[in-house]
Parts: structure tokens; sequence; C-alpha cells
């Protein structure tokens, strides 16, 4: 049987970003780790898997096939729904603060968000601080630890929540709404 190329490509770059992840141990502002693990440990069954991370990932290989507006979050939400993970369409302003169906955690693995104010996108290797967005020239990597991404401020993760009953609902409380 013969493999396509496109096929091997993603096939290769999806055993290159999982064994990274297993050696993964360091983070980006990862705050209080002890606090972090409690938050990591207590939903992990609900929340993406790393399978599941690599099939957002798988997606976002694919984004070029997506139609979007040009627009970090636009992307995000799409290769998202092409990976069969769905949430209500929101900014990434809106993400930033916290959404229903997302779960802030401090130690990412692929296919997590990664969130500034003004811009998201999925974490492709955590141990190289490689996310995939959209960007001037179009969808494509990054390291957030560059200075251009760093004096955005501290980005926030977040990590899918499966069985959420509203995934993307924006939070109210505490908003003044």
């Amino acid at each position: 049987m013969r493999i396509g190329t496109k096929g091997a490509m993603v096939a290769l770059f999806c055993t290159f970003i999982f064994s990274g992840a297993q050696g993964q141990g360091q983070s980006a502002g990862s705050g209080n780790k002890h606090h972090a693990k409690r938050l990591t440990e207590r939903n992990t069954n609900r929340t993406l898997s790393p399978d599941d991370g690599l099939a957002v990932i798988a997606a976002a290989l694919d984004s070029r096939k997506l139609r979007h507006s040009g627009d970090c979050s636009h992307l995000v939400h799409a290769i998202y729904e092409r990976a069969g993970f769905h949430y209500t369409y929101v900014s990434s302003y809106d993400l930033y603060d916290g959404v229903e169906g997302f779960q802030r955690i401090f130690d990412p693995q692929p296919g997590d968000l990664i969130v500034w104010r003004g811009h998201v996108g999925i974490v492709v290797r955590p141990s190289r601080h490689v996310f995939f967005s959209f960007r001037s020239g179009g969808p494509g990597t990054a390291d957030y630890t560059t200075r251009y991404w760093v004096h955005l401020g501290s980005p926030r993760f977040y990590r899918y929540v499966k069985d959420d009953p509203c995934p993307g609902c924006v939070l109210r409380a505490g908003r003044g709404e």
C-alpha cells in the first residue's frame, strides 16, 4: 500500500510532537506548580488527552483548506471544529478572561490554547515553546518566548473540556454584567 506524502508528513510531525510532549517538563509562566498539578489532576479525564491534542495539531497542519477571515481566533475555532472539538466562537479577549468549555492550565500539552489579550494560538511543542496561529504572513508557527510575543505580556494556557454543557460560553460572573 502506498502512503501519500501528506499522510506521511502528518504522521512524522505527530511523532515529532508526541516525542517532545513525553519529555516536556517546563512551561512558561507556570506559576505555582503545586496548584497547577491539582487543577490538572482534578479534571484530566474530562479534558483533551495527549492523543486529542495531536488530533488538533493534525487539523492545524491541514488548516490551509479551512476558510477563515485571517484572524487568529477564527482560525483556532475552525481548527478545533475540524478536529471534532466544538465550542461557541469567542474572541481572543474572551478566551483570555476565561470561558466555559476551557480549563486554565499551567503545564500545556500539544493542542492546548495559548492566549494573550488580543491573540490566540494552539500549542504545538511546549518543550520548545512552539505554537501555531495566524501571523502576518498567514498561518504558521512561532516561538512564544521571542521578544515580540513576550512584549504582549504573560500568556495564559487553556485546555478544552470535553463534557462541558456550554463549550465556549462566555463567563459573565464578575464582569459587571
